[in-house]
């Protein structure tokens, strides 16, 4: 085990396990990406996006990038919610101008048997990245890893790339739910198995990425998707050499169902901008940590106007107790056309105003 420079900022960490905190901590997803002129620097010397994913130098350079142009309380790791899938053989790559899209899909009944949980060793790029992302952080901030939920990773398999309707899936969830559950069972032990080797190579906390849950039905996103959550966090390490690593669970478009993702096991939810953070706070808040939830495109506006709604936000959720806490981040990925002085200016209000909240 590599041995890493002591932490020097822990707020993230304390947030998510609601412990007392001087400020509201805050980072955002995808705050490695192509709103920064650096990072569009570097994917050009890369020459393509799984080039820049699977090179650990250049991996730990990008996400190096917004912690030290932002006083941003933790990084995450540069990567994609898609390597488990590549590494079962599924064959990712990245057409120009499209999202991600898979050679080789999962439909029938040979193409699921044949499925089997990769050998981690295939994603040693991501392991390696992490521990010299680590090394390099040198304790500034602490490190997020990160996985796509089963049912997330599900959607790509199945689908063969990103979907609006998710026609596919769905006909096979409600046609033979033995499929679909073998899959997501596949998926979970992936999951957790590829989530604790990140958190063995230096990873400090961990998310799980459930960007398509909201796609569900109440009822199946209880029964496909929630429940292979709660089966990889079951599985997760949740402390290493005597240090806590806290897990995050973040279904986009599941504020319907916060009350159920707080009683699988995970510290923290992460929650879209559709949520009210007091009323979240107020059914769940006592027995998890909230992240969230700003909306993206507010970083479009002007300063003053991100400065009102951050403070909205925050007050939305209240000034934090010894069994509350909270996470300041976007209620979904950062645009890639943002400006990046927007970024630094909701940054600033987030730490100044939580100061002054807690001191008032």
């Amino acid at each position: 085990m590599p041995q890493f420079a002591p932490l020097q900022n822990d707020t993230f960490l304390r947030a998510l396990l609601r412990q007392p905190t001087e400020y509201t901590p805050v980072w955002l997803m995808r705050q490695a990406g192509r709103y920064l002129p650096e990072y569009r620097a570097t994917r050009a010397k890369a020459g393509s996006f799984m080039g820049l994913a699977t090179n650990p130098d250049y991996a730990t350079e990008v996400t190096l990038q917004p912690i030290d142009r932002y006083p941003l309380d933790a990084a995450i790791l540069f990567s994609d919610i898609l390597t488990v899938p590549d590494a079962m053989g599924l064959g990712l790559y990245f057409a120009d101008g499209e999202g991600p899209k898979f050679q080789h899909t999962v439909r029938t009944e040979t193409e699921v048997q044949a499925l089997a949980v990769p050998d981690m060793a295939k994603l040693d790029y991501v392991f390696n990245a992490v521990t010299q992302i680590r090394t390099e952080l040198n304790g500034r901030v602490p490190l997020i890893g990160f996985s796509g939920s089963p049912w997330t990773l599900a959607c790509y398999m199945v689908e063969g790339q990103g979907s609006r309707e998710f026609h596919t899936i769905k006909k096979m969830l409600y046609a033979r739910p033995d499929l679909m559950h073998r899959i997501l069972d596949i998926n979970a032990q992936a999951v957790a198995q590829y989530l604790n080797a990140q958190i063995d190579a230096g990873a400090q906390a961990v998310m799980i990425f459930d960007s398509w849950g909201g796609a569900l039905a109440d009822g199946a996103y209880q029964q496909f998707s929630l429940e292979y959550m709660r089966k990889v966090v079951s599985q997760l390490q949740r402390e290493k050499d005597g240090v806590k690593i806290p897990a995050i669970v973040f279904t986009k478009g599941g504020g319907l169902w916060i009350e159920e993702q707080a009683e699988i096991g995970a510290d923290a939810l992460g929650l879209d901008w559709t949520v009210n953070l007091g009323r979240a706070r107020a059914a769940v808040g006592r027995k998890v940590a909230l992240q969230g939830n700003l909306d993206p495109a507010i970083l479009f506006a002007a300063p003053e106007q991100i400065r009102a709604e951050v403070e909205r936000s925050l007050t939305a959720f209240g000034k934090p107790d010894e069994r509350s806490g909270h996470v300041f981040n976007l209620g979904h990925g950062i645009s890639q056309f943002t400006p990046p002085e927007s970024v630094a200016a909701m940054v600033e209000a987030v730490h100044s105003f939580s100061r002054a909240q807690r001191a008032g």
